[in-house]
């Protein structure tokens, strides 16, 4: 029996690292003939995006770009543990950096007070961005789907009216760039400075505290628990005494308050202002990270690290001559790959559970017959 166990935890461990192989095997090839279509040479291409990618400047380049995208990706995997799909990220992110930057820069307070009261505001501001959606689902029946899209679109639009300089915004010098107020001294945080490489943004330690917050209370709670039940099954749930309602509301929540953490690394350690060149789409690259992480915090991080090394080394592709929209074609066959490449695991690992299922309920047939005949 110990053998049996041994064996099927083996087999167990080889499915699991069979799909990530299977994904990198297919990207990689994919990559190549598109590239080989466009009349370039791949290994020339991989070739470069490996040395480029592995320079100073470019690894701290990318541990500032993972930061962000971790967070986007722990923020919509909070919503697909709960089987939610939560595209409002965008949107949640951005009118919180906003409103954060507004509050910052009327305020002058003492790095430790003002820091955190202006994370705090922006992981508010979300948290309540995020819950209209949830009480309009528990209470009015309406897709978080459509209502996260409208959200993000009405987000857009109060971002666009406030920020105008007749009312909480202003006008630089130049008269290009529309903005907030910028943030006072006291609200920088702190950046470690690696000389020729560059400066890696501070907030990174959050970033693994969020994380780690993510893991212990989804994984290691009663209230995970019940969060990970009601995405499972809602009616088992339900049954069980979870309040399916109250459980869609605070994932939406908590959703929305991580979106809050992810213009924080820009406000607080780069721009410190908002303005109408904030970046824009990271809601939407953290589905991505999501789905290639499979929710998990460690996939996650693996993700967003991929993720920024992508984006560091294929912009420098075009400097080389490669076209820039290879950088697209990548992630897209990425994402592609890992949803198939575990799909097709999974369904061979339940075959082979059904396989073995069978197999030990024909030995204690057998073994029964023979008792029965002895």
């Amino acid at each position: 029996m110990k053998k049996l166990t041994s064996r099927f935890d083996k087999e167990r461990l080889l499915l699991a690292a069979a799909a990530p192989v299977l994904a990198v095997i297919a990207a990689l090839v994919v990559t190549a003939l598109v590239i080989a279509i466009t009349g370039k040479n791949p290994f020339e291409a991989f070739n470069d995006m490996l040395s480029y990618g592995s320079a100073s400047d470019s690894q701290v380049y990318i541990l500032n770009k993972a930061t962000t995208y971790y967070l986007a990706g722990v923020a919509v995997a909070i919503g697909f543990r709960m089987n939610l799909f939560n595209i409002g990220v965008d949107g949640q992110y951005r009118i919180a950096a906003f409103f954060a930057a507004v509050v910052g820069g009327m305020l002058n307070l003492p790095g430790i007070i003002q820091i955190p009261v202006i994370i705090i505001v922006a992981m508010l501001v979300g948290a309540m961005w995020a819950g209209i959606a949830g009480v309009l689902k528990t209470s009015r029946g309406v897709s978080e789907v459509i209502s996260t899209i409208m959200l993000n679109s009405i987000a857009t639009a109060i971002i666009g009216y406030l920020i105008q300089p007749e009312r909480l915004g202003q006008l630089d010098q130049a008269g290009t760039l529309v903005s907030t107020k910028p943030l006072s001294d006291s609200s920088f945080f702190f950046t470690l400075d690696l000389g020729p490489a560059g400066q890696l943004w501070g907030f990174i330690v959050i970033a693994i505290v969020a994380g780690l917050g993510y893991w212990f209370v989804l994984g290691r709670t009663r209230f995970g628990f019940d969060l990970r039940a009601v995405g499972q099954s809602e009616s088992a749930a339900a049954a069980s005494g979870v309040s399916v309602k109250k459980m869609v509301v605070t994932s939406m929540v908590l959703s929305g308050a991580m979106a809050g953490l992810i213009g924080m690394p820009t406000l607080l350690n780069e721009s410190h202002m908002y303005s109408n060149d904030f970046p824009l789409g990271i809601g939407f690259t953290g589905i991505a990270i999501a789905l290639l992480g499979r929710n998990n915090p460690i996939g996650i991080a693996l993700a967003a690290l991929l993720w920024g090394w992508l984006e560091r080394t294929t912009n420098h592709l075009e400097v080389i001559g490669y076209d820039k929209e290879i950088l697209g074609v990548i992630q897209g066959v990425i994402v592609l790959s890992v949803v198939i490449a575990y799909e097709l695991v999974r369904r061979y690992g339940l075959k082979r559970q059904q396989q073995r299922v069978g197999a030990e309920l024909a030995a204690q047939a057998a073994k029964t017959e023979k008792l029965e005949v002895a």
